[in-house]
């Protein structure tokens, strides 16, 4: 998997948003997908592949809770960043 660009700005609901659910979905999969090409090249960083795991973690909770309130938005996230889910 390639670092993938993501406009957060996208994901932002009002300007200086930082704390919404949606941009840090969309915050915290950036630093998946940086993470993912750092571990490629460098694959006895464990340090850093437990890290990932929290990342991952967290975002799938952030997901579940955006899911609880809308499927829609749930949806339109999932497609968006192109996660599989």
């Amino acid at each position: 998997m390639s670092t993938q660009e993501i406009n957060l700005n996208e994901y932002k609901l009002h300007e200086g948003d930082t704390g919404s659910a949606p941009y840090q979905v969309a915050l915290l999969t950036q630093r998946i997908f940086h993470l993912t090409d750092h571990l490629n090249a460098n694959k006895k960083d464990f340090s850093s592949r437990r890290g990932l795991l929290t990342l991952v973690s967290q975002r799938r909770k952030l997901l579940d809770y955006i899911k609880r309130g809308s499927e829609e938005k749930y949806q339109q996230i999932i497609q968006s960043l192109g996660l599989r889910r």
